[in-house]
């Protein structure tokens, strides 16, 4: 990949030649990007893919997918990250080019193991089947013919003479059902799966298709195609690392946070210390429950807990003077000298606010950084319940909760199946008793909010109206910046030019 420094032009297309760039709102992505992006612009869209990808997922194990609510829902994603859905959409050509470029950027981040490649080819699967099943069928056809499949729809008169060898591999199909559905014509090696399921009716070496079984058809087509070119990026990967700009985003691209920090709060002191025990068990994240819970029974917490519970707390609202407070009257509890608190432990909170050491002002973990980063040990009680608990245990731990027998299976499947920030988000539902939380679950401040707002009848946290008045940290002087700030705070003129990434997409790499 080549980059530059020199301000590069983006030439100006012409109505019918943006038509034809992206003449559908779904694609094969058979050719790689060749304009040129700023690297803010290359930040921006690939953040916005991750985060549909992740709504893509969510939605997918929440919904069952082709329903009313799913389509709609994706559909509401979709127009709310400006990508394409939609074919007769009046001025489509940038959430188009959007799709496009973000894909292929997504491909550098997600080809470097095969437990991205996987989830990556997944969600962009299941992005496809959403869009076709939208598509409009006078469409179809040029889309097949777009994406280089030799798929060809037959003719009212074909069908016709046809007609009872159709019906009887596909029964379904019979009568005027027959006349409005669409049959393709495909070769025989493309159609194995129905074939060995006894589903489709072959003759002289073609499988004749209807339209809702050539969905799968498109899908495992799109699937090797994906996968091959992830395989074949992944061997070009190390020239594309070896740019220091790129490396740090894509390196942490496939396990970022892309939401709120809540790093900074307008309910900052709205918590007092007398209300902690009672808003553990009704808006706390199981996460967070567990650790108030160990807290209070043993008046400690190791590093890895303490970080986790005491910048959740910060992240609620609790100030500094509170904080220190909080954590000195438990663990003088658990018999620790006073004085060894404040020469020791008080440094660390007070470091955690960015009062001391680089006055860096850390932000609480989110969901992802809790479920990957520093597993819990025996006598550790951070982590994620729904990731890092035995099954059994995390059952008897929900039952103490109180939920339902039925939700609990629930629960754990979703934990068994790996998806668990819906697991949480399950969770969170049962305890509120809703149907619908209407969010996707990223972080346990979070979990937090969105529970306040539906305890409080939508109305933000309630401040206690008896609250110690103690001066107010000033913000922190320096930000903590991870490795996308930092990409985005390059000077926006610096451009990087795409024509480099065929090399990186094709097999000759």
């Amino acid at each position: 990949m080549e980059f530059s420094k020199r301000k590069l032009r983006t030439p100006r297309l012409a109505g019918d030649q943006r038509n034809a760039s992206y003449p559908h709102c779904l694609q094969f992505y058979l050719q790689p990007p060749s304009e040129n992006i700023s690297l803010i612009e290359f930040e921006n869209l690939a953040i916005d893919r991750v985060k549909l990808l992740k709504s893509v997922e969510n939605l997918g194990v929440s919904y069952v997918k082709g329903t009313e609510q799913y389509q709609s829902k994706l559909e509401s994603e979709l127009r709310k990250l400006k990508f394409s859905y939609r074919e007769n959409l009046e001025d489509e050509y940038e959430p188009r080019r959007r799709d496009h470029i973000s894909h292929f950027i997504l491909r550098l981040a997600y080809c470097q193991s095969e437990e991205l490649r996987r989830w990556f080819i997944q969600q962009e699967m299941d992005l496809l089947r959403f869009r076709f099943s939208i598509l409009p069928k006078d469409k179809i056809q040029d889309f097949l013919k777009d994406s280089q499949l030799q798929f060809e729809a037959i003719s009212d008169e074909e069908k016709t003479l046809r007609e009872q060898e159709i019906t009887a591999s596909s029964p379904n199909l019979s009568g005027s059902k027959l006349v409005l559905e669409s049959i393709y014509k495909i070769p025989f090696a493309d159609a194995l799966d129905l074939f060995r399921g006894r589903k489709v009716y072959l003759e002289d070496g073609f499988a004749y298709v209807p339209l809702k079984d050539i969905v799968a058809i498109i899908l495992n087509e799109f699937r090797a195609k994906l996968s091959k070119a992830l395989a074949l990026t992944a061997r070009s990967l190390p020239a594309v690392q070896s740019d220091e700009r790129l490396q740090p985003l894509l390196n942490h691209l496939s396990h970022s946070y892309t939401g709120q920090d809540y790093s900074t709060q307008g309910n900052v002191g709205k918590i007092s210390l007398d209300q902690i025990d009672s808003l553990s068990t009704k808006s706390f994240p199981p996460c967070m429950r567990q650790l108030h819970k160990a807290l209070r029974e043993n008046h400690h917490l190791r590093h890895g807990g303490r970080m986790q519970y005491g910048l959740f707390l910060k992240g609620i609202g609790l100030t500094l003077e509170q904080a220190l407070q909080f954590w000195k009257q438990e663990f003088i509890k658990g018999k620790m000298d006073p004085d060894k608190f404040d020469k020791g432990y008080s440094y660390n909170i007070r470091h955690s606010f960015g009062k001391e050491g680089k006055r860096t002002d850390y932000t609480p973990f989110s969901c992802l950084k809790i479920i990957l980063s520093n597993p819990p040990s025996q006598g550790d009680y951070h982590g994620c319940p729904f990731r890092h608990s035995d099954p059994e245990l995390l059952k008897q731990k929900l039952q103490s909760y109180k939920i339902s027998p039925g939700g609990i299976s629930q629960i754990l499947d979703l934990a068994k199946g790996t998806h668990y920030q819906v697991a949480c988000q399950k969770y969170f539902e049962m305890i509120h008793n809703v149907d619908d939380c209407g969010f996707s679950l990223n972080h346990p401040n979070q979990f937090f909010c969105e529970s306040q707002r539906i305890l409080n009848g939508g109305k933000d946290i309630k401040k206690e109206p008896i609250q110690p008045e103690t001066p107010q940290p000033k913000p922190s002087i320096q930000k903590a910046k991870d490795a996308s700030s930092a990409l985005a705070s390059l000077n926006s003129s610096l451009e990087m030019d795409m024509e480099g990434l065929e090399d990186y997409f094709s097999e000759d790499s």
